[in-house]
């Protein structure tokens, strides 16, 4: 029987690569995010090409708590249940504390951190009452460090880490683990929309925002691709990787450990 992995966010970037590596195995997808209607379709269309399951779209804001329960109630309603939650939703804004925005702030620690809180919550009773489970949550790198000018993405990224943990000890008696991905700079929408603010932050070009401020930490000297992230999150929701649970795996080029 297919499973069934709601992937939250996953209309482009990471997000879109692990619904990607999931439909590819056969599951049953449910991706979320904003974008063109046209461009979605296509997406989920393509998606839904890939394996045997069936892909579909529901566009909960990730800042809306009802609309994170109807996401989850769509799955179940016409799949059954969640066998994988991966919530993966970000955005990034980049501005020194006193100079950032206090709506951006509740913007960023909504989508980051409490939405993964909101879809866990609506997911764990179906997990339990099915015995089994995987929540995979795409943290960071700066889950573990901090960088300048990203106080809301940092404090969020740290936030998931211990929501994380919490809730592996929670349910390690339930047959569900509870983990964390942690990349590095992955060469994704998101990360290069920052580097024009990145760079006038810095005072920098955007080239000198790639080599001097993304890939410095990183030993490698490269950018984390989304295929290594979306094959890490298969992994951990096969069974090869039911004992573990509460932590997180670092795929960042040696970057954290300095």
């Amino acid at each position: 029987m297919a499973r069934t992995v709601v992937v939250t966010g996953s209309t482009s970037g990471i997000g879109l690569g692990i619904a990607r590596a999931f439909a590819a195995d056969g599951a049953n997808v449910v991706i979320n995010g904003f974008g063109k209607p046209d461009e979605i379709e296509a997406a989920r269309a393509d998606l839904d090409s890939l394996g045997d399951g069936k892909v579909l779209y529901h566009g909960a804001d990730m800042t809306k708590p009802d609309e994170i329960a109807d996401l989850i109630a769509l799955a179940e309603k016409s799949f059954g249940t969640v066998d994988v939650l991966v919530n993966n939703a970000g955005i990034q804004h980049v501005a020194k504390i006193e100079d950032f925005p206090t709506e951006k702030w509740d913007q960023l620690i909504a989508i980051l951190l409490s939405s993964a809180f909101h879809t866990m919550r609506n997911t764990i009773p179906l997990m339990k009452k099915a015995g089994h489970g995987r929540i995979i949550n795409v943290a960071s790198a700066h889950a573990l460090v901090a960088s300048p000018f990203k106080s809301a993405y940092v404090a969020a990224k740290h936030g998931v880490l211990g929501l994380t943990k919490t809730a592996a000890l929670e349910l390690a008696e339930f047959g569900i683990t509870v983990n964390a991905i942690c990349p590095g700079y992955v060469l994704t929408p998101l990360v290069e929309r920052q580097i024009p603010d990145t760079a006038r932050e810095r005072g920098i070009s955007e080239e000198a925002v790639k080599t001097e401020v993304m890939l410095r930490l990183q030993a490698t000297k490269e950018f984390v691709s989304i295929e290594e992230v979306a094959a890490t999150a298969l992994f951990l929701a096969s069974d090869a990787a039911r004992q573990i649970t509460g932590t997180h795996i670092s795929i960042d080029g040696g970057w954290t450990a300095q």
